[in-house]
């Protein structure tokens, strides 16, 4: 994914708007090509981006929950899915803490830097915290797994053949492997965008890749014995995990800081999703394009954040009347945009290898080797997230993920087809945008 994210630097540097990564497919499509291109990974990423929303919120919400399991408190119906006094529970939490998160975006613009800074503060936080205090209380209590645990053992929950089952453990990093993409689609508010956008878009996925190895080594050495670890019950199993090794009061306090950043993880995803969709309105694809493309008197796009709460909030509903449902639709999240990912890999790989001349980030002669491992790595990661979790296959346990996709995709070609040329992404303007991308080849920044 470090070699997509350069990938994606790269044409960041050459084109850096507001919901960029539509028209950074666009242009990587060639003029032929570039409008339909364009249509299908708009809906893609305005679905993909939105749905962040609500699995982020309700996310949130199972962390603070699970506590009630820490202190064995009797829920009326039990802590299950299945009870719907539960499931109303969680979407209550659910929709204050996105309330939470969406009044963050209706700060000054002058406060989004504390905000940011604020943020990484509480994630190294707790990144560090885990690799000191819970180690630590792991030693004092119920002890380190073996190397040959931790490295060597697996268990097969899914029914899959053994290789698909290790295929599935993806799913694990599923959300650390998109969204480094948001630094470009708020360029526009970027000062010098062509360097620190695509600089952001590059350095964000270098920083989730040391992070995260070092953290999912972390968990291997960490985490129980099979037996107690599938025992526990809790919507969010690291917070039993951290009442074991912690005690309740770590737990508590782990659990606390872990949904603070959470919310604020919510709320900047929040801040890059409204600019992508405030693109698009501006464009005038969306209905109510024209509300929903004004820009406040500080040049913000609230109109676009209360579209966003509107949409996450109506979402979240549908954890009332099924776990399942809710579960398929925020499963979806990832897929259209690694899928967006991959195809851009793809349409430079093949169609334009040669464009984006004018980016300080150019990949130079290791260009297509870069294209193509980017194309395949994410077609692998994309089959694996539309991929059946468990086997057999029931009604209860289908991914829809793959049907949800594929309805976004006609809706996109139908918008292709039905809307006119002048009406959205007119070829003036893609020309426009191709010859800006296609200047002179710039000195490249080294990173």
């Amino acid at each position: 994914m470090i070699i997509t994210a350069a990938v994606l630097a790269e044409i960041c540097s050459a084109l850096p708007l507001s919901g960029s990564i539509y028209i950074w497919a666009a242009e990587s499509a060639g003029p032929k090509y570039a409008r339909l291109v364009g249509f299908t990974v708009a809906w893609w990423s305005c679905t993909a981006w939105m749905t962040f929303v609500a699995s982020n919120c309700q996310a949130t919400a199972n962390y603070l929950v699970s506590l009630l399991a820490v202190y064995e408190v009797d829920f009326p119906g039990g802590i299950d899915n299945s009870n719907i006094k539960w499931r109303a529970f969680i979407w209550a939490v659910s929709e204050v803490l996105l309330v939470i998160s969406i009044a963050i975006n209706y700060l000054p613009p002058r406060w989004y830097s504390g905000v940011f800074k604020f943020a990484i503060f509480i994630i190294m936080l707790d990144f560090f915290l885990c690799l000191i205090w819970l180690p630590i209380g792991v030693s004092k209590t119920y002890g380190f797994r073996t190397a040959k645990e931790a490295f060597l053992t697996t268990y097969n929950g899914t029914g899959a053949p053994p290789v698909w089952n290790w295929f599935l453990s993806f799913l694990f990093t599923a959300g650390t492997l998109t969204g480094f993409d948001a630094s470009g689609h708020i360029a526009e508010e970027t000062k010098n965008a062509s360097v620190v956008a695509a600089r952001g878009i590059l350095s964000s996925a270098i920083a989730t890749a040391i992070g995260g190895f070092i953290t999912a080594i972390l968990f291997l050495f960490c985490t129980p014995d099979f037996d107690t670890l599938f025992a526990l019950d809790a919507p969010q199993p690291f917070v039993q995990i951290y009442a074991l090794a912690l005690g309740k009061g770590g737990a508590v306090f782990m659990t606390i800081l872990a949904a603070v950043g959470l919310i604020l993880n919510s709320s900047i995803a929040i801040i890059a999703a409204s600019r992508l969709i405030f693109a698009v309105a501006r464009d005038g694809v969306l209905p109510g394009s024209h509300w929903i493309g004004r820009v406040s008197e500080d040049g913000q796009p609230r109109n676009a954040v209360t579209v966003m709460f509107v949409f996450a909030a109506s979402l979240l509903c549908v954890i009332l009347p099924s776990q399942v449902a809710f579960t398929s639709l925020v499963s979806a999240a990832g897929i259209p945009t690694i899928a967006a990912y991959g195809l851009i890999a793809l349409l430079r790989l093949t169609l334009t290898p040669d464009s984006f001349g004018s980016s300080h980030f150019h990949l130079g002669k290791f260009r297509k080797l870069f294209y193509l491992c980017a194309a395949v790595f994410n077609a692998v990661v994309f089959s694996v997230d539309i991929s059946p979790f468990s086997f057999p296959v029931t009604a209860e346990t289908f991914n829809f993920a793959c049907a949800i996709f594929g309805a976004i995709t006609v809706f996109g070609l139908l918008s292709w087809w039905l809307l006119p040329e002048e009406k959205w992404l007119r070829q003036a303007h893609l020309t426009h945008a191709k010859h800006t991308a296609d200047a002179p080849e710039q000195p490249v920044v080294q990173t």
